[in-house]
């Protein structure tokens, strides 16, 4: 089995999908821009080759590297990044390369904010009012239908990048004289409420095979926009109208052999709204949290679904595990050393996280654990606290 990982290097975590892969004898085939000498030593020993772009916008790069190994090896039965930076770039070679998996005819659905709403709505999962303008007279005519405030974010865009809250005629005058290409941009009335996730890995059927749930404690759009501290955790209990709602979109967008992250709003009246889709592994730590509250390893349950295998973890939800960012230049009323000493064992992972990532998950994270969910806010709380 041949399967090509675009740009394995990163996040550093997703190392661990070559060296399980590798281990069942499946042919891990790196293309990446990092230096073959600059890869961590474990990736390296999991990559069958790798084929070094200096480019990897350069779609020709691409093609000549999977064209490479097409040669060498044959047939190619995945392209993958798991990252959703690369999520159009797997769907033309996917197309190219006639692999299995989402391709250019669909990934229009999954990466468009325009019409994945489409697919929600099919799903009968409520939306929030929304419009792709092609002017910037269309943007106000919108906002003066919706009134205040109103989200704009970039249609096909990456996480919160690019995406603001207008909440007064000023901010649209200033957000509209900046504005190049409205068409780029998608507008959605603002929806009140905590933002829940669904997330899980789809089998080769669309079956789930691991399913869970995480609670957000501020929007990602709120803590790009005013750089605040997130935290995240997982619900030991998944709420049987996100899993219903979940499992109805999935099965709308057609998702097989993949991680899924799909966002709602939970309002304060208790109902679901939509928010989005990402057909790609939860960002940051969050697969490393899979890990810690369930006892498992995700990365091996991956790479015994892609080879045949099976999913065969027992998952039972014993733990809360949650994600708390902190930002340096901010001032914490507790030390790195308070934290470490304060959590004792619940402190299960700590790590720098890069740069690219700094705005929404921080410049550290930290995973704690418990059974108790008022210990784990408890936790973030004192983790967050400012001095």
């Amino acid at each position: 089995m041949n399967y090509i990982f675009l740009s394995p290097h990163f996040p550093e975590n997703f190392k661990y999908f070559a060296k399980n892969l590798a281990s069942r004898g499946v042919n891990v085939l790196g293309v990446g821009d990092h230096p073959w000498e600059a890869l961590d030593s474990e990736l390296k020993d999991s990559l069958r080759e790798y084929y070094r772009v200096w480019n990897m916008d350069s779609y020709d790069e691409l093609i000549r590297g999977c064209g490479f190994f097409t040669h060498q090896y044959g047939k190619i039965d995945f392209i993958e990044s798991h990252n959703e930076h690369w999520l159009e770039t797997e769907a033309a070679l996917r197309t190219d390369f006639n692999v299995s998996g989402i391709k250019n005819d669909t990934i229009g659905n999954i990466r468009k904010k325009s019409l994945m709403k489409n697919v929600f709505k099919k799903a009968g999962i409520r939306v929030a009012k929304g419009y792709r303008p092609q002017s910037t007279a269309e943007i106000i005519e919108f906002v003066e239908k919706t009134g205040y405030p109103v989200v704009a974010k970039p249609d096909s865009g990456v996480g919160a990048s690019s995406t603001l809250k207008i909440t007064s005629k000023k901010e649209l005058d200033e957000f509209c004289k900046d504005l190049r290409n409205p068409e780029d941009y998608f507008l959605e009335e603002f929806i009140e409420g905590q933002i829940q996730s669904w997330d899980g890995l789809a089998g080769p059927d669309g079956e789930i095979l691991f399913e869970t749930s995480h609670i957000f404690s501020m929007g990602v759009m709120e803590t790009v926009n005013h750089d605040g501290d997130i935290y995240y955790y997982n619900a030991r209990e998944i709420p049987d109208d996100l899993k219903t709602a979940g499992r109805n979109v999935l099965r709308e967008f057609g998702i097989k052999m993949r991680f899924f992250h799909i966002e709602f709003f939970r309002t304060p009246e208790n109902s679901l709204v939509a928010l989005e889709v990402n057909m790609r592994p939860p960002g940051g730590l969050t697969l490393d949290m899979f890990n810690y509250a369930n006892d498992i390893d995700i990365y091996e349950q991956y790479a015994r679904v892609v080879t045949g295998e099976g999913f065969n973890a027992e998952v039972k939800y014993p733990y809360h595990c949650a994600y708390v960012a902190r930002k340096n230049g901010k001032s914490y009323r507790h030390t790195h050393e308070d934290v470490i000493k304060k959590m004792g064992q619940s402190l299960v992972h700590y790590q720098p996280i890069s740069g690219v990532f700094r705005n929404a998950l921080g410049d550290i994270g930290y995973l704690i654990r418990n059974s108790e969910l008022d210990q784990i806010i408890e936790s973030a709380h004192f983790i967050q606290e400012k001095s």
